[in-house]
């Protein structure tokens, strides 16, 4: 680990990064173009006292997951990201469909998206990133770890993920979930990542198994689907799916799909800056 290159590193990144490129305002007190320490530790989802020691070079050894975090936080481009991995003695993490990390351009088209709500995810339904409007519809989706970051995962293993959702979705949604792993792991073979996945949910699920066997596949483009969100009630979202050239990441982007949704989203928007004004939400559940 490079201390001192990797604490000059984060502090230049910082100075750099305009507020309102990293979707916080500027105020009318900022004395600096660049961001405060804080602002990165509430983006990064860290201690401000975390911040500090590493920009001053008195810090333990980061983590990968605390490495992706600020990457995101101080917008870093691909190669950036990989300089930050290095200079913390971490191997980077890979390029293509496996990649763990949101890609910089994507994180940078959720903060340009502003009130709508839009995430990114993994070509295995692993959420990667959300903006705040995101969060605010379905919670924090990135908290996950192991076999239940993937959507699929938690569908057919988590009895709760089901029952919250809107019974005459249900069939069809799990059905998409599995035509897209499907889709996933033909573009991947021998993949271990996706033979662990594939084969931890055919013995947990008899449900998964039968959608397994009927061997559909699809790679979701577009798709509505109803939220119940605990504060506001139902939504329905058109829900719109942009993919990398490689299809290993996916921008998913929301948007209301009738007039009392648009409603309720504004409504949403208000209700989550007073109750939850650190970004994150209860989480509502789509069928």
């Amino acid at each position: 680990m490079q201390r001192d290159q990797l604490a000059d590193f984060l502090r230049r990144r910082r100075e750099a990064l305009r507020p309102a490129e990293a979707g916080v305002p500027e105020g009318p007190r900022r004395r600096t173009a660049g961001l405060r320490r804080e602002e990165v530790a509430m983006l990064a989802g860290m201690s401000v006292d975390y911040v500090v020691r590493l920009e001053q070079g008195r810090s333990s050894r980061p983590s990968v997951q605390l490495l992706g975090a600020l990457a995101r936080a101080l917008r870093l481009s691909d190669d950036e990201r990989d300089h930050l991995f290095h200079l913390a003695g971490h191997r980077p993490p890979p390029a293509d469909g496996t990649a763990r990390l949101a890609r910089a351009g994507l994180v940078r088209m959720l903060d340009l998206l502003g009130d709508t709500p839009a995430m990114v995810l993994s070509d295995l339904g692993e959420v990667l990133a959300q903006n705040r409007a995101s969060v605010l519809l379905t919670g924090d989706l990135t908290r996950y770890s192991g076999d239940r970051r993937y959507v699929v995962y938690r569908w057919f293993t988590d009895p709760g993920e089901r029952a919250a959702a809107v019974a005459e979705e249900a069939e069809l949604h799990a059905r998409h979930l599995v035509a897209d792993l499907r889709a996933a792991a033909g573009r991947r073979p021998g993949d271990p990542v996706v033979a662990s996945l594939v084969a931890g949910l055919r013995t947990e699920s008899a449900d998964f198994r039968r959608l397994w066997a009927e061997h559909e596949v699809a790679v979701r483009r577009a798709d509505r689907k109803t939220f119940d969100h605990p504060r506001v009630g139902r939504l329905v979202m058109d829900c719109e799916t942009l993919v990398t050239p490689d299809l290993g990441q996916q921008l998913l982007v929301l948007t209301p799909g009738d007039a009392e949704t648009r409603e309720r989203l504004d409504l949403l928007r208000v209700v989550g800056t007073q109750e939850f004004p650190g970004g994150g939400s209860e989480d509502a559940r789509a069928g």
